[in-house]
C-alpha cells in the first residue's frame, strides 16, 4: 500500500477528488493548507504579527491525502499530471510513501480490505 498526499491549488480539489473516485480509491483526508514552493508565494508586502515585521509569502493550499493500492500509484500519479497540472509555477506537489499496515476500527480488517 502507498500514501499519496498532494498539495495542489484550491480550484484543482474536485479534479483530485475525481480521479481518486476513478480509481476506486476508498477515502481520503482533505486539509487546508498554506505554503510556498520555489516561488517563494506572493510578497505583498510587509505584516506586522505580534510586534514583529514578516513578509506573509505563504499561499493557499489544499492537502490530499489517499492510502491506494500498490498497482494503482502509477495511474493515478500520470492522472494528475495530464489533469492537474498548468504548466505554471505553484502547481503543488505529489508525494508517495509506504504504508506497513491498515486497519478498519469497525470491523478489524486490515491491509487492502481496510481501505
Amino acid at each position: 500500500m502507498k500514501e499519496i498526499v498532494l498539495i495542489i491549488r484550491p480550484e484543482k480539489l474536485e479534479i483530485v477528488k475525481s480521479i481518486l473516485d476513478e480509481y476506486h480509491c476508498g477515502g481520503m483526508t482533505i486539509s487546508t493548507a498554506m505554503g510556498c514552493g520555489t516561488q517563494r508565494g506572493s510578497l505583498d508586502g510587509v505584516n506586522e504579527i505580534k510586534g514583529l515585521k514578516t513578509n506573509i509569502n505563504l499561499l493557499p493550499k489544499v492537502k490530499v491525502e489517499a492510502v491506494v493500492e500498490d498497482g494503482k500509484v502509477e495511474d493515478i500519479f500520470l492522472a494528475i499530471v495530464e489533469k492537474v497540472s498548468t504548466g505554471n509555477v505553484g502547481d503543488g506537489k505529489v508525494f508517495i510513501r509506504n504504508i506497513e499496515e491498515a486497519l478498519r476500527i469497525r470491523t478489524g480488517e486490515r491491509g487492502i480490505k481496510a481501505l
